[in-house]
């Protein structure tokens, strides 16, 4: 096997990248809060956007081990990886692939003190309640991410699963 980079950045024309996310979830005060990181700004997809950790899934990997590799790589904390509970893709213009991403619920194991920002990766970092999401910058309101975390917070609030 051959190590490749995938990070958002890297071409990939033509190509299907499978990644994964993760809805790092914890309750403050009552209130459930996601937990959502700041792109770089020097990042050419998506700079200082707000999304969930996550990333690509190198080739032979378990997707849950894929995403617990990028958590720690990126933040420096382990987690505890729950169901997935959402499929959708999308096409990145600066790599020229189509992405399938799989997001799953998932929490820090070891609290959410030292959180460590790779800056190659990340600005910065928030914990978002449901109602807040739609102000977050760089996002628009049917932003497949953006609905995906709505989506997230309904089901931990007890929503049953749609089918089509």
């Amino acid at each position: 096997m051959t190590d490749v980079s995938h990070d958002s950045e890297t071409p990939a024309h033509g190509q299907q990248v499978l990644t994964a996310v993760a809805f790092i979830h914890q309750k403050f005060d009552g209130v459930e809060k996601v937990f959502l990181a700041q792109r770089a700004a020097t990042k050419k997809f998506l700079p200082n956007v707000f999304e969930l950790p996550g990333g690509h899934i190198d080739f032979g990997e378990e997707m849950v081990d894929g995403l617990k590799r990028e958590i720690m790589e990126e933040f420096g904390k382990k987690v505890s990886v729950g169901d997935p509970f959402a499929v959708f893709t999308y096409t990145n213009p600066v790599k020229g692939s189509h992405s399938i991403e799989v997001a799953y619920f998932a929490q820090f194991e070891d609290g959410i003190e030292d959180i460590v920002l790779n800056p190659e990766d990340h600005a910065g970092y928030r914990w978002v309640a449901a109602d807040e999401l739609d102000g977050l910058p760089n996002r628009e309101a049917d932003d497949p991410e953006l609905l995906l975390a709505k989506r997230a917070f309904a089901l931990l609030g007890g929503e049953k699963p749609r089918f089509s």
